[in-house]
C-alpha cells in the first residue's frame, strides 16, 4: 500500500509559477513510476508528466518547456514545478504512483486567472 499526499495548489495569475509536492508513504520503495495528472471541469483526466525510478522524464505536449517533474528519494517526494502558467492549466492536479498497482492522491486545485 502506498499513500500519496499532495500540496502546493492555489490561485495564481497567468504567467506565474507554482510548485506542487507529493509525499509518498507506505510501501514507497516499490514505486516504479510517479506521475502528475490533471482534470479540468468537464474533461477527462490527462497525463501531465512522468518520472521513472531511473529519473527518465516525459511531458505532455501542452506543458513541455514550462513544467518540470523531479523526485527527491530522501524526502520520498515528487515535485511539479510549473512556470508560465496559463488559464488552460486550471484543473485539479493528482499525484499517481505505480507499483504494479495504481495509487492516487486526493488532488489539489490549481486555478490560473487571466
Amino acid at each position: 500500500q502506498v499513500q500519496l499526499v499532495e500540496s502546493g495548489g492555489g490561485l495564481v495569475q497567468a504567467g506565474g509559477s507554482l510548485t506542487l509536492s507529493c509525499v509518498a508513504s507506505g510501501s514507497r520503495f516499490s514505486i516504479n513510476v510517479m506521475d502528475w495528472y490533471r482534470q479540468a471541469p468537464g474533461k477527462q483526466r490527462e497525463l501531465v508528466a512522468t518520472i521513472t525510478s531511473g529519473i527518465r522524464t516525459t511531458y505532455a505536449d501542452a506543458v513541455k518547456g514550462r513544467f518540470t517533474i523531479s523526485r527527491d528519494y530522501a524526502k520520498n517526494t515528487v515535485y511539479l514545478q510549473m512556470n508560465s502558467l496559463k488559464p488552460e492549466d486550471t484543473a485539479v492536479y493528482y499525484c499517481h504512483a505505480f507499483t504494479g498497482s495504481n495509487y492516487w492522491g486526493q488532488g489539489t486545485q490549481i486555478t490560473v486567472s487571466s
